[in-house]
């Protein structure tokens, strides 16, 4: 196996001395910031679950909406991460900028996007989209591709205009962080990083050791 132990980059970028007091606030900023940089998919995170063995599960997702209440994304319900999110309604999420040198560490409660939400965000769709949102039996075992492009040609036949509504095993869900993590990469690995920990209608903020 090729030696890896050598490969390290320089995080030569400006520091992060201070923060906002709203998380909220602070994330809009960064995403606003790499939305601009044109930092290669920048609403894109990594999503971890919890299995029915205890074990972490991780895989990419898209943000798709931020208020108040949290960070909103979507899926199949009957997906492996659907089912675990039933099981156990806490997840993880992770932000990773490279060009900016910037990460987001998020934990918190998870509950469903309610109906109207998710059938409002489904319209919203590309045709496309909305089918394969329809026609795939989303982390069960499939025995190849054409089952999926069969699947699809047979939809797209029988309903040409796409689909009238949102199936009801596909939606939103909404992340109501607890903790939240701002992470800026600094030269020698001197990093700068702020907490907030959510203490009832407020947010404590700690500065990190790297």
């Amino acid at each position: 196996m090729e030696d890896i132990s050598c490969i390290r980059g320089e995080y030569n970028h400006r520091p992060l001395e201070s923060v906002s007091e709203d998380p909220f606030l602070q994330f809009n900023a960064w995403l606003k910031e790499a939305i601009e940089r044109h930092v290669m998919e920048p609403t894109a995170m990594v999503l971890s679950t919890v299995t029915e063995a205890g074990s972490p599960a991780s895989r990419m997702v898209l943000l798709k909406g931020l208020d108040k209440r949290g960070f909103s994304f979507f899926t199949n319900y009957d997906s492996a991460k659907g089912r675990q999110l039933d099981r156990e309604a806490r997840a993880a999420l992770l932000f990773f900028w490279p060009e900016l040198a910037r990460q987001v560490r998020i934990e918190g409660d998870v509950i469903k996007l309610p109906a109207t939400e998710s059938d409002a965000y489904f319209l919203s769709r590309p045709f496309g989209s909305q089918i394969s949102a329809v026609i795939s039996p989303q982390s069960d075992v499939i025995c190849g591709r054409e089952e999926l492009e069969e699947a699809k040609n047979v939809y797209i036949n029988e309903f040409p205009n796409g689909p009238a509504e949102r199936p009801d095993n596909w939606g939103g869900y909404i992340l109501s962080p607890l903790r939240m993590e701002f992470w800026q990469g600094r030269p020698d690995r001197l990093h700068d990083r702020f907490q907030y920990q959510r203490e009832g209608e407020f947010w404590r903020i700690v500065r990190l050791a790297p």
